[in-house]
């Protein structure tokens, strides 16, 4: 590795946190490289093709491109142009089981406020409340706390974020949205709970029940102005592409196909890691100064082995069991689709409780002229939530047939709203836990992050810093959480706490 003022820094996985990571990085003088075992960078926003469709693998959206947002302060700071996009307005329409009318997520807030009041009589009090809560933390947000603080300038770091209206956050620190909404009188009001519950599903991996309000208060406010989500222009692997221009005008490198098998430590302080060539086999070293981790702490787990300090792997055991997706992949023409059909729809068929597997579906369509499909095509994306256990503990051959019966299933209510047949089907297929460990790496194949409850949102979450010294966590395990803004804002963090140690 050729060193720059002698700080050589390796990055385990390209996704959107570690590309982010290392480019940062190498901006900023650091002899860097970037490992992944993957083919294409970008991790879980990376994209394939078939048949002359682009898929976009895992995200579809994007925030934080506004003017201020993470992607748009990281873009600057690197001296790069952001990807071309559009808003995304709405930015979901969510049908609620047995409803042929959706409810739409507008980007404009007065728009979406008459829109809530609608659908949700009663309910703009927590709405309110909601809006003053998001006020508050993005604000604080906005001046860069380090959180969960691990040492005196982590904790600095957050001091000097406080504010006066940041102390009117503190007695909702402990809430739920489901109490909340008791609070309201609302518990049992059941569209509006079923709306937040297949919501924050999307962006805290729980329920309303179960999410911290706070988390929540931003989850369900960004997507309006003066933020908002985009899409991309092309497709989702835009984004790790002007980040690889970026490392490598820096001098950073990038390697796909390397796998890291192991995280070398010497006492608490991180030396190096092992690395093996998927192409020649080869294993061989690599020593680094700073060593930045764009896995899950299931996999940080991993890569450690006996290094593992006791608590912190007992933490990560105990951590309630993370979700994973089902995805299937329509390449259709477009007649398939009806006029004016929103960019994202989220669908839910019934509901008796907890959102249950293959139940709801988030789906993404493509727009004419967006570079996924051919003229008169379109592309569609549906996920689903699963639980990875039921595919892993079986043979292959009942794995064959879960698959199938998943693939089946989803046609067939995905046919509820599209033009599903035959003769409008150009392309299909579908992924599954196994599909996503065996291109992502992630442990399991889970998706999404650590949950956003109580006990592992903020504050109380994992940090970037992690107990080996000069070993970093970046991506959706760490606070914020999930999504490309949530990765970006922890790699931003990553960049000035590794800044301020060499400093020291």
């Amino acid at each position: 590795m050729t060193r720059k003022h002698g700080r050589r820094v390796v990055v385990i996985g390209a996704g959107i946190g570690g590309l982010t990571a290392g480019a940062l990085l190498a901006h900023r003088g650091y002899s860097v490289l970037v490992l992944d075992q993957a083919i294409v960078p970008g991790g879980c926003a990376s994209t394939f093709k078939r048949r002359g469709f682009t898929f976009d693998v895992g995200a579809t959206q994007v925030a934080g491109l506004e003017p201020g947002g993470v992607h748009h302060r990281i873009f600057q700071e690197l001296g790069i142009e952001p990807p071309a996009a559009t808003e995304c307005d709405p930015a979901c329409a969510v049908y609620l089981p047995g409803e042929t009318q959706p409810i739409n997520v507008w980007r404009d807030p007065q728009q979406w406020q008459a829109e809530r009041q609608k659908q949700f009589p009663g309910s703009e009090p927590f709405w309110q409340l909601m809006a003053d809560l998001f006020r508050y933390s993005w604000a604080f947000q906005s001046r860069d706390p380090v959180l969960p603080p691990r040492d005196l300038w982590d904790i600095g770091q957050l001091v000097q974020a406080v504010r006066p209206d940041t102390l009117l956050t503190l007695p909702h620190t402990f809430s739920t949205v489901g109490q909340v909404l008791r609070w309201y009188g609302l518990g049992h009001d059941y569209r509006l709970k079923t709306f937040l519950d297949m919501q924050l599903k999307l962006y805290s991996q729980v329920s309303a029940d179960e999410t911290a309000l706070l988390y929540a208060a931003t989850a369900l406010a960004v997507s309006q102005e003066p933020h908002g989500l985009f899409h991309l222009q092309g497709s989702m692997q835009a984004l790790s592409d002007r980040l690889v221009e970026s490392l490598e005008r820096d001098g950073g490198r990038l390697l796909m196909r390397h796998t890291v098998e192991r995280i070398l430590t010497e006492g608490k302080q991180v030396k190096a890691v092992q690395i093996r060539s998927q192409k020649t086999g080869e294993v061989w070293t690599e020593s680094a100064d700073q060593v930045v981790a764009n896995v899950t702490v299931q996999n940080l787990v991993k890569l450690l082995g006996n290094a593992v300090p006791q608590g912190y792997r007992n933490r990560i055991t105990k951590l309630p069991p993370a979700s994973s997706a089902f995805v299937i992949y329509l390449g259709v023409k477009q007649d398939a689709l009806l006029a004016d059909c929103p960019p994202h729809l989220q669908f839910l068929y019934d509901y008796a409780g907890p959102i249950a597997e293959n139940n709801s579906f988030f789906v993404s369509v493509s727009k004419p002229g967006d570079g996924r499909a051919p003229e008169g095509h379109a592309t569609i994306i549906a996920s689903s939530f699963t639980d990875p256990k039921r595919w892993w503990d079986c043979s292959i051959e009942d794995y064959q047939q879960l698959k199938q019966q998943y693939t089946d299933q989803a046609l067939s209510r995905l046919s509820q709203y599209f033009q599903l047949m035959p003769e409008t089907i150009v392309h299909q297929e579908a992924a599954t836990p196994r599909t996503f460990a065996h291109y992502t790496g992630r442990s399991k194949g889970i998706v999404g992050g650590i949950g956003q409850r109580i006990p592992t949102f903020g504050p109380f979450g994992f940090a970037t810093r992690t107990p080996i010294r000069s070993l970093w966590l970046v991506g959706d395990s760490t606070h914020p959480g999930e999504g490309t803004a949530g990765v970006s804002y922890s790699a931003l963090t990553v960049m000035r706490q590794v800044e301020q140690e060499v400093k020291r």
